[in-house]
């Protein structure tokens, strides 16, 4: 008589009972920000997220479509202190002051990668992979654009000269704080970014306003 085969246990298909899709995306977006998106490796992915390979396409169809997520979900988690910065009272001077000063403390969290995730993301990518890199160039001027309106709302007030050019203004700022975010990749500490940030918005100051950035 043959004895009966010991069958090991079937592995179950599909996610695992404690997988949390908002948290696995999380864990992407830290590893992407981290390697960037042609350092990060498939592997890569399923093991930080801890799922298998038909978990993974059966969440998030592709890793292209992940790393468009991972982009949306850090332009909202990580860059709410852009928004409230630029909103914030007391007029635009200390408005931008406010926001450079977290600028430099964001991108120098002890419990994040350094740096900037969108200010380094896909700079240099391979011809295949030019929608992602023009996705994250109009956030960038996305955040330019948020810029430019508060700029041209000081302006308006008369808080700044009518002649300023605004869009030179907020291009100068939107280099500045891609800049610390590269600065912030190599290794400067948090109170370089900060001396960085107070110089920078200087020319919003006094005399400071006249020269080239005026019409």
């Amino acid at each position: 008589m043959t004895p009966k085969k010991e069958c090991a246990p079937r592995r179950p298909r599909g996610r695992p009972p404690s997988f949390d899709r908002d948290t696995a995306l999380s864990q992407a977006m830290t590893l992407f920000w981290d390697r960037g998106y042609e350092g990060t490796s498939f592997d890569d992915l399923i093991g930080v997220m801890g799922i298998s390979a038909s978990s993974f396409y059966n969440s998030f169809a592709s890793k292209e479509a992940l790393y468009v997520e991972a982009i949306e979900a850090y332009a909202r988690r990580e860059g709410a202190w852009f928004t409230q910065a630029l909103g914030s009272d007391g007029g635009v001077a200390l408005a931008f002051r406010t926001m450079l000063d977290a600028a430099a403390l964001a991108f120098t969290r002890c419990d994040a990668p350094s740096g900037c995730m969108i200010a380094v993301a896909a700079t240099q990518c391979s011809p295949a992979q030019a929608r992602l890199r023009q996705m994250v160039i109009d956030q960038r001027h996305a955040a330019e654009a948020l810029m430019e309106a508060r700029l041209a709302q000081a302006a308006a007030t008369g808080e700044l000269s009518e002649n300023v050019d605004c869009a030179a203004l907020a291009a100068y700022f939107s280099a500045v704080i891609n800049g610390m975010g590269v600065q912030a990749r190599d290794g400067a500490s948090r109170d370089r970014l900060l001396q960085i940030g107070a110089l920078a918005v200087s020319v919003l100051g006094g005399n400071a306003l006249s020269g080239q950035l005026l019409s």
